[in-house]
């Protein structure tokens, strides 16, 4: 298996610039160990990109990434900041379709199927997330949602691109809950994903594309997700705003050998 470890770290609406640049300096500085082995990224709020732009040296395995981005290149589209902006300041990628996208301001399926082909066309790596409510699991829909969120987009890849895309699967459910999917059931969406994409792609991308499970990852729990063999590291929230408990995820990963 050819697939390197992601770890990204979303910082959501935490940092001004000055409290981002020195976490990134810390994040780099922690996981040093570990660059070669694992693809690590930051994700600050649009006004730090800057300074975490300038904390983090350029490097393959190192990634700044915005935490969203607006399809349209220019126009009457105030607060929005489009994805050619981003890549110009140095953005290396962007998370698109997060959870708290979908549940707090309404993006649909429709628009997320517009802004990761213009994210990819713009240069960007995208994280595209998915997943499903607590509502929805308990009502046995996990995959029917899952997969309706995997078929409204990745049709739209094409296949130049294909290798630029990760896909997230996020549970609503265990975000910010102290709830987290068993690796079994983490796994399990996982390999359903996979399996969608070889009959939407192929057979090769789907066993080359990343896959970060998102959910309450941290460092009690990172090696026994990573271990699973359709798991490609982690989308990681509250514990990415800590630099030495974020490194920690990162050397699980690191310590797993495939």
């Amino acid at each position: 298996m050819s697939r390197k470890f992601h770890v990204y770290g979303n910082w959501k609406l935490h940092n001004n610039a000055a409290a981002s640049r020195a976490l990134a300096q810390a994040v780099v500085e922690a996981t040093s160990a570990f660059r070669d082995a694992v693809v690590t990224g930051m994700a600050p709020v649009f006004l730090s990109l800057a300074a975490v732009r300038e904390a983090v040296p350029a490097h393959p395995h190192l990634k700044v990434v915005a935490q969203n981005g607006y399809p349209a290149p220019k126009g009457a589209f105030t607060g929005e900041v489009s994805f050619a902006l981003l890549k110009d300041a140095g953005c290396d990628a962007v998370l698109i379709g997060h959870s708290e996208r979908r549940q707090i301001f309404g993006e649909t399926d429709a628009f997320l199927a517009e802004k990761v082909p213009a994210a990819l066309a713009a240069g960007l790596e995208v994280v595209f997330c998915v997943g499903e409510t607590l509502d929805e699991r308990e009502a046995g829909r996990t995959w029917e949602v899952v997969g309706r969120q995997i078929d409204a987009v990745l049709p739209k890849v094409d296949a130049a691109s294909r290798a630029r895309l990760i896909v997230a699967y996020e549970p609503v459910w265990a975000i910010g809950t102290g709830r987290t999917a068993t690796p079994a059931q983490a796994q399990e969406v996982h390999r359903l994903i996979r399996d969608r994409v070889a009959q939407l792609w192929d057979a090769a991308g789907a066993a080359e594309l990343i896959i970060q499970y998102g959910g309450s990852v941290k460092a009690e729990n990172a090696a026994e997700l990573f271990a699973c063999p359709d798991i490609d590291g982690g989308l990681v929230g509250g514990a990415a705003l800590d630099a030495a408990g974020f490194a920690k995820i990162v050397a699980a990963a690191a310590a797993i050998r495939r």
